[in-house]
């Protein structure tokens, strides 16, 4: 940390006693805010997009809160989010790395439907289909639109609306602190999430506006 700040178990009591407390998203969640009224945006979103990211765990993440991700070849946590569609975070949950896509989507997607009432729609790729679209649909009126790859295409290729969720996921890897998985408690691999988003977005805050001098 900066040799200006107190010692770091300090620092770290204050940000154990915000998550416990909720401030952490609070915060995030008001600074995101701002961030879409700045970008012509009403505060409250009405799309979104979900994906996940398979991280690996450090030593000290116990056995009953990690487990091995057999198609990214993991051995970590993973890390479920919704974004907005400027890739702003709506919300996230992270669970061991071995846990389905779909299983984490059904609660996932309740709270964030219950923090968002205007979320209407939200892009997914095609690990998100079966029961859980009408799950969707009947229990949080949110449609749950797959997005799929086309078996003709061949290499790298930016498919709509699900790259966007991607531009978190590559912030998140850019944080020494988030390139894996240091937490020893799920509540704070997610508050420390939320807490690298809200730096960010207070930093675009911080630019001038654009068309102002």
């Amino acid at each position: 940390m900066p040799a200006v700040f107190p010692p770091w178990d300090r620092v770290y009591a204050f940000f154990r006693r915000w998550c416990d407390r909720g401030l952490v998203r609070e915060f995030h969640d008001r600074v995101r805010g701002q961030v879409r009224e700045r970008a012509g945006h009403d505060a409250l979103p009405t799309a979104g997009v979900i994906d996940s990211q398979s991280v690996k765990a450090d030593a000290v993440v116990g056995a009953g809160t990690r487990g091995f991700d057999g198609g990214k070849l993991v051995n970590g946590r993973k890390r479920h989010g919704v974004v907005d569609t400027l890739g702003l975070l709506l919300g996230v949950m992270v669970t061991a790395a071995d846990v389905g896509d779909r299983a984490a989507a059904h609660i996932l997607l309740e709270q964030v439907a219950a923090a968002h009432h205007r979320l209407a729609l939200v892009w997914a790729n095609d690990g998100y289909t079966g029961s859980l679209i009408e799950h969707c649909l009947a229990a949080f009126a949110l449609v749950l639109a797959i997005v799929k790859r086309s078996d003709n295409m061949k290499g790298f290729v930016v498919l709509p609306k699900r790259w966007i969720v991607e531009r978190l996921f590559a912030h998140l890897m850019r944080s020494r602190r988030l390139a894996r998985d240091f937490e020893r408690r799920i509540a704070s691999a997610e508050a420390m999430i939320y807490w690298s988003m809200a730096a960010l977005m207070t930093r675009r805050l911080a630019r001038p506006h654009p068309g102002r001098g």
